[in-house]
């Protein structure tokens, strides 16, 4: 019997053993168990994929409920498909047995027989590095560089790539790219904490094991009771014949299941007074001084970040963090006061927080809680640069921070709430759980829970995601929160090598970018300090609209001292705010495309945009002072092209037999343009 639904194929033999492509698609290992294999750390072969099988399916709308039983185990995998080349998995293990189960892997699926080990060196794997300040950077291998030959068969070698931790995507994103011989796929995890994937091969042909949390490399097991079941984390594969292609399939996947927030609809344009400017210091007296020229622009909300809460300094605020309570220091007439001053000027007001640490010195929270509220290992509090981690499994820290938000929101007068999260707590924690990897897995999904619930409970207020930047870009997450910030980067120059990958891993729609146009290191006696003199001096056009170009394809967040740009940068500002609206207006449609491919860190020039309709909407910047003419290759569909942004053009371009040349005359330029077909 063979179940074909798109392109997922599944194969029943007559013994009932579900496979694809000759390959188990459920794999998961019992302690005890024997896991037949000689493949040394490969998750494949596990003992419960040798022994489940067929027992049913039903579809039920969009859904395919396949459930397969061994003699202790059933596992139900749930296949979602939808209006994109592909489908979701998750799989939910249920202990039929009578005894308590350990699993030590789990999958949420595996896909194999996706290519022949024959062509190893035509099937090209694309991972996705990440660090702070280095988000989203492609790196594209083959697989017999990867170390896979036909001389080999059925070796030990695999490439595997786990989190380990609450920051999911510190390391790598949970997602890869796959180019077999030109055929296309694009896998994501969608996990807020541990994960894990690997690739590799089995006789002659290559698979992918995706999800599911292990004991050897994220600290996981589970003890199941009898009865009792775990569901993983979902999965999701998207098929494509080029990398536009695939990576627009994901993108409409991501569009089925990201958050959506009601005053978040129209991508209200965003200033956050962090960037180049307050530095953790913010100020009643700055935010009255800057923000008459921010609303001037058509900026939508006036974000102040950290520092609204303690008297410490900015240097020395974090340990402190915790209680969240107005500074009547930094705004003595109160937080209130400063938005409803912001509200008088007709934009919405913001409030940043921290929700999930506590600092160490923060003696006032640290008598209020108990041990129980924090995440422990080993009966100890974890404790990292300061600062200890809340447990949202216990009741009284909901209760507080509950309390928390409903003051920032009906007290401060919040109608904006970023979220961050800047510290990692590692493995996860052994205090009511099984293991500390699922501990960690089960703090991770009650902190969203949480954050559901506020979000249900303060319908107007937009909340962002952020952690230390992008250490947070997954979608687990953004199946949450409908904005999230992709980086804390604060060179413009360098932001383009990763707004111009971003839309790989983020939709549009919800990808925050920096704009600083006054962004510099002018800083006296240790603070950033500009003048008007100096800005007048040493921020050119060109920086403004880099900085401007660099947020177009996904959200604006302003920041820096833009009240002391003179008025012909400020008009740029305002004409980059009032296009950026324009672009908002196609955003929840666009697909993502990449002309000349991904670009990685120090490349010479950057060309990314997205498509919606007959048009492609494009960023080229111009980073190197090497070939000043830059090419970019969009297309022979393509007959027109306009320089959209600035509107005072002054560089030459052409389009020609499906070549967009723009000639450049300085390093660090960018311009945005419309090509239409």
């Amino acid at each position: 019997m063979n179940l074909n639904i798109k392109k997922l194929n599944i194969h029943i033999d007559k013994n009932g053993k579900a496979t694809i492509n000759g390959f188990p698609f459920v794999e998961a290992q019992v302690s005890g168990e024997n896991k037949d294999s000689h493949l040394g750390a490969k998750m494949i072969c596990s003992s419960q994929g040798a022994k489940l099988r067929y027992v049913s399916h039903r579809l039920d709308g969009d859904k395919l409920v396949v459930t397969q039983r061994s003699d202790n185990l059933q596992a139900v995998t749930t296949f979602t498909f939808g209006a994109y080349d592909g489908y979701s998995a998750q799989t939910a293990y249920t202990n039929f047995g009578n005894e308590t189960l350990t699993l030590e892997e789990t999958s949420a699926f595996v896909l194999g027989g996706f290519a022949e080990v024959r062509n190893s060196e035509k099937t090209t794997l694309y991972t996705f590095n990440q660090s702070h300040h280095h988000e989203c950077q492609p790196v594209a291998n083959t697989l017999v560089a990867l170390g896979f030959t036909d001389d080999a068969p059925n070796s030990q070698r695999r490439v595997a790539f786990a989190n380990v931790g609450s920051w999911s995507t510190k390391e790598q994103l949970p997602q890869g790219i796959i180019d077999a011989n030109g055929k296309w796929l694009m896998f994501q995890i969608e996990s807020n904490n541990s994960w894990y994937y690997e690739i590799s091969d089995f006789d002659g042909k290559f698979y992918l094991y995706l999800g599911g949390k292990n004991l050897a490399f994220n600290g996981w097991q589970k003890h199941l009771l009898p009865r009792q079941t775990y569901v993983t984390d979902k999965v999701a594969v998207c098929f494509g014949n080029s990398l536009d292609d695939v990576l627009g399939e994901m993108t409409k996947y991501r569009r089925t299941i990201a958050a959506k927030c009601t005053p978040d609809e129209n991508l209200p344009t965003i200033f956050n007074e962090y960037m180049h400017l307050s530095w953790d210091c913010p100020t009643e007296e700055n935010t009255r001084r800057i923000a008459p020229t921010v609303a001037k622009l058509g900026v939508k909300y006036y974000v102040i970040d950290c520092g609204w809460h303690n008297e410490e300094d900015g240097k020395t605020v974090y340990p402190y963090v915790g209680q969240w309570k107005e500074s009547k220091t930094r705004f003595p007439h109160g937080v209130r006061v400063t938005t409803d001053y912001i509200r008088s000027l007709g934009m919405r007001a913001g409030l940043w927080i921290e929700p999930e640490i506590v600092g160490k010195d923060c003696t006032e929270m640290l008598s209020y809680y108990d041990d129980e509220c924090f995440i422990r290992r080993n009966g100890k509090k974890v404790c990292v640069m300061g600062r200890y981690f809340l447990d949202f499994r216990n009741a009284k820290v909901v209760k507080y921070m509950s309390e928390t938000i409903r003051r920032m929101v009906e007290d401060y007068g919040a109608d904006y709430i970023k979220m961050d999260y800047n510290e990692d707590v590692g493995i996860g924690t052994d205090v009511m759980s099984d293991s500390f990897g699922e501990g960690l897995e089960q703090c991770a999904a009650a902190y969203l829970a949480w954050a559901d619930e506020m979000c249900v409970r303060f319908p107007q207020t937009l909340f962002e995601t952020c952690s230390s930047g992008g250490m947070r870009m997954d979608y687990q997450t953004l199946a949450h929160f409908s904005v999230v910030s992709t980086s804390d980067q604060t060179h413009y120059d360098k932001y383009p090598y990763i707004a111009g990958n971003v839309l790989s891993a983020v939709l549009p729609e919800q990808a925050a970018v920096w704009s600083y146009p006054v962004g510099s290191d002018y800083v006296i006696n240790g603070v950033f300090a500009p003048d008007k003199q100096w800005i007048a001096d040493n921020v050119g056009d060109e920086q403004v609209v880099m900085n401007m170009i660099n947020s177009f394809l996904g959200r604006m967040h302003l920041a820096s001292h833009l009240e002391m740009l003179p008025e012909r940068q400020l008009a740029l500002v305002q004409e980059g705010v009032a296009y950026f609206d324009e672009l908002s207006a196609v955003k929840h449609t666009a697909l993502p495309c990449f002309p000349n491919g991904f670009t990685q860190f120090e490349a010479h020039c950057v060309a990314s945009g997205f498509t919606s309709g007959d048009k492609l909407y494009l960023a080229v910047w111009n980073l190197s002072e090497d070939n000043l003419t830059r090419t970019i290759q969009v297309g022979k569909q393509y007959y027109s092209v306009t320089c959209t942004y600035p509107k005072d053009n002054k560089l030459s371009f052409e389009l020609f037999d499906g070549t967009l040349t723009v000639h450049f005359t300085q390093k660090n330029q960018a311009r945005f343009f419309e090509l239409k077909k």
